[in-house]
């Protein structure tokens, strides 16, 4: 009879008392019942709208079932044949080029080597900020086991690839600057090593990896809320080389700044001048248009205005005249 009322009382005190739980700010739960999470009847995730950014067969291939989540908040309780996952939904931040599942690799985990598409090895130095999505914990809890090892790999994939192909829009290149209307290949030729491309497209390059990731939630239940690539660093051996060809490439380049400013400021001063001139002429033309209209209307009016007019006229100048010869009539 001890054992049995001993075995009651361990009973309710472990699945009774200790039965009910809490779920904090910062978390979410999920219950599951002889293993099986609580499912929202039929709805699968291909029915979110974080599957919009897969292709049609991926929404098969990735199709997980939408599961209850359990909100922030309790006490919740639980029966003894129940399980609770509960899952951190804060934002995290790690170096982009930690391995989860080899930590001592790409040195130690702080740098991620690529190769560029002139066959340069570069070092990345940034960051990945990411949650772990609301909307698919089923995905992160039970159908990936280990969903950041997943996801680094995703993105490690997509930013090689990006790299190994990154090609600058023709408008960067020198030969943009000094032809307008080049061709891309000049302009390829004239900018010099890729690693410079990359480096001036470096908001561009981030902006590709956000686009390209943000299928993440939808795969594995982690949604990448940005990715931050923070230097490009080249060999040691060709560091002092590289440095050498974008000190050239900068001069270059301010010298051609400097002569088309001086082009721009002489092509102003021509045409202020033009207008200079222009406005005197303008200004001496003007009198003899005006006498030019006084004439015609002195016409209109017959041959004695204007006799009129030139005797007025010779008055005038003999007023001022200090000396007078006159032919003398014979």
């Amino acid at each position: 009879m001890g054992i049995i009322v001993g075995f009651v009382v361990w009973f309710l005190v472990r699945y009774g008392l200790f039965g009910f739980y809490t779920v904090n700010q910062d978390q979410r739960a999920v219950v599951t019942s002889f293993g099986r999470a609580q499912r929202i009847g039929d709805m699968t995730t291909a029915d979110d709208p974080i599957s919009e950014s897969l292709r049609p067969d991926e929404k098969t291939r990735y199709a997980c079932p939408q599961v209850r989540v359990i909100p922030p908040g309790g006490p919740y309780f639980k029966w003894p044949w129940q399980k609770v996952y509960k899952v951190s939904i804060a934002t995290r931040t790690i170096n982009m080029a930690w391995d989860p599942q080899f930590p001592n690799v790409n040195q130690g985990g702080t740098i991620l080597e690529a190769v560029t598409k002139d066959q340069l090895n570069i070092g990345l130095d940034g960051q990945i900020r990411y949650r772990v999505s609301e909307r698919n914990l089923y995905a992160y809890l039970f159908a990936v086991k280990n969903p950041i090892a997943h996801v680094m790999g995703y993105f490690v994939s997509i930013l090689r690839e990006r790299i190994a192909n990154f090609e600058a829009p023709a408008k960067d290149g020198l030969a943009e600057e000094v032809l307008p209307g080049a061709p891309a290949s000049l302009a390829a030729v004239a900018a010099g090593i890729s690693i410079n491309d990359l480096r001036k497209n470096m908001r561009d390059l981030n902006e590709h990896m956000d686009r390209e990731c943000i299928s993440s939630s939808a795969r594995y239940g982690i949604v990448l809320d940005a990715s931050l690539i923070t230097s490009i660093d080249p060999p040691h051996e060709v560091e002092s080389a590289l440095a050498a060809i974008n000190t050239a490439h900068n001069q270059v380049s301010s010298d051609i700044s400097l002569a088309q400013a001086a082009a721009d400021q002489k092509i102003v001063q021509s045409k202020r001048a033009v207008e200079i001139e222009t406005l005197k002429a303008e200004a001496e033309a003007e009198p003899l248009r005006s006498l030019a209209e006084q004439l015609a209307l002195l016409r209109d009016g017959g041959t004695g205005a204007i006799n009129m007019y030139l005797r007025n006229a010779r008055l005038g100048l003999l007023s001022q005249v200090r000396h007078l010869i006159q032919e003398a009539r014979k």
